[in-house]
């Protein structure tokens, strides 16, 4: 258990520290080349059907989540039977490849850099890049608001479940809920051509997020005691909107995103070039502006500190007691 809050101290301080350099291949990239690979092999074999792109759902479910744990559970075996040191390294290198606070950071500030510069097509361009909705028509008011939901909603995804499990089950849970979350970013889609291949995936990474978002949630509410943030409007935002959105988790730290900084969130958005109607979040008390986007990351940082402290010290304890 002490080994485990090490490791998980070491990886997200690595995390702040380093960020994901571009020359450094990502584990991530290995899992989505494994899951396009077994789609199209897939979709090849399986009937054209309802029923058959479901099973294909199913079959790459069990097929990368045996994968995505296996392997670093295997590799992570060897280590530490060979040395706990070397055992102990490992584990906080994949710990911190999987966390990505820094890279949410880095990836958001690009848009903010550009609308610094007053470059609406460049800001475009930026958030496009975090986003899975259209940029070509939006807004700068749009740009602001689809990089500070990228912020909130993957300060769950991106860096509290990877904790989160991390805590509960070391580096091959970790490895398993990134590849469940892989391919729901991949296949979790309601377009024609993923309603039914992936229905499951995207069921599965409902459950898998179900518990770390309300953890985010509340995480988040209390960092806004030391960013400065309205604590209480986030916490009345998040209780009464924290239902606002299709999928069970995405709207709770929203939510809580939009509490903070006094102003609306979410609303009608362009999916490949499909219009949504989606409810808003939060109360439109002022306009969003750039600095909204910096705050965000306040706020994810501050919540990312809290959940490396409380999973930490949490597995100590149980490391002493047990």
């Amino acid at each position: 258990m002490e080994v485990r809050a090490a490791a998980l101290f070491l990886g997200v301080f690595l995390d702040f520290l380093i960020g994901d350099p571009h020359w450094l291949y990502h584990p991530v990239r290995l899992i989505g080349s494994a899951i396009s690979f077994l789609e199209k092999g897939l979709r090849a074999i399986l009937p054209k059907s309802e029923g058959g792109e479901r099973l294909g759902g199913i079959i790459l479910i069990l097929l990368i989540g045996s994968l995505s744990f296996c392997i670093p559970f295997f590799l992570l075996k060897l280590c530490y039977g060979w040395n706990q040191a070397a055992g102990f390294l490992l584990e906080s290198f994949f710990c911190y490849q999987m966390v990505a606070a820094k890279s949410l950071k880095d990836e958001s500030m690009k848009v903010f850099e550009e609308l610094q510069k007053g470059s609406i097509p460049g800001a475009r361009k930026a958030v496009s890049m975090i986003v899975g909705r259209d940029t070509k028509e939006l807004t700068k008011k749009g740009i602001i608001k689809a990089a500070v939901e990228t912020v909130a909603e993957n300060t769950s995804d991106g860096v509290v479940a990877p904790l989160f499990y991390m805590a509960l089950g070391g580096a091959p849970l970790l490895f398993l809920y990134k590849g469940i979350n892989t391919m729901d970013s991949m296949v979790g889609y309601r377009s024609d051509t993923y309603l039914n291949f992936g229905r499951y995936p995207a069921k599965l990474d409902d459950l898998a997020n179900f518990l770390p978002a309300r953890i985010s949630a509340w995480l988040m509410i209390a960092a806004c005691f030391f960013t400065k943030d309205d604590a209480s409007m986030a916490k009345r935002i998040y209780r009464r909107d924290k239902r606002n959105h299709k999928s069970p988790n995405a709207a709770h730290t929203e939510a809580v995103t939009a509490g903070a900084l006094h102003i609306q969130l979410a609303g009608n958005a362009c999916y490949f070039g499909k219009l949504y109607e989606k409810p808003t979040i939060g109360d439109d008390l002022r306009e969003p502006e750039p600095e909204d986007i910096k705050r965000a990351n306040g706020l994810m940082y501050g919540c990312s500190l809290l959940a490396a402290a409380v999973f930490g010290v949490v597995l100590i304890i149980l490391g002493l007691k047990f």
